[in-house]
């Protein structure tokens, strides 16, 4: 887990998961760009993060190790959001940062994480 900064596995997870959320809207017949992004949003949105970890924790969908990788990023310092509340953007981060490390160690994990939240 050491390899890399929280944050740079939260930028890793970012971008892996903007793709795959891309990716699943695209598949679903959604040709519109506008509506692409709209419908995005309701996925890589810091709040949408938010309530997707929320709702994975609740739903105890997560390994204790996969806890742990959220609580490192959520921790980790860095800059502070314009655009939304600490606690919401330290979620975000520590979504990210779960993302990135699955993606780096366990991509099977990964696509079980994403099929339980893009269902």
């Amino acid at each position: 887990m050491q390899n890399y900064s929280p944050l740079v596995l939260a930028y890793l997870g970012d971008g892996v998961y903007e793709l795959l959320v891309r990716e699943h809207l695209i598949n679903m017949g959604i040709a519109k760009v506008n509506e692409l992004q709209t419908k995005s949003l309701d996925y890589v949105s810091a709040k949408s993060q938010r309530r997707i970890l929320e709702e994975l924790e609740n739903n105890n969908l997560l390994t204790a190790e996969e806890l742990e990788i959220i609580k490192w990023g959520r921790n980790a310092k860095g800059r502070i959001s314009k655009t939304t509340d600490i606690v919401t953007y330290r979620n975000s981060t520590g979504f990210e940062c779960l993302i990135g490390y699955l993606y780096l160690n366990n991509k099977e994990r990964l696509k079980e994480v994403i099929k339980e939240i893009l269902k």
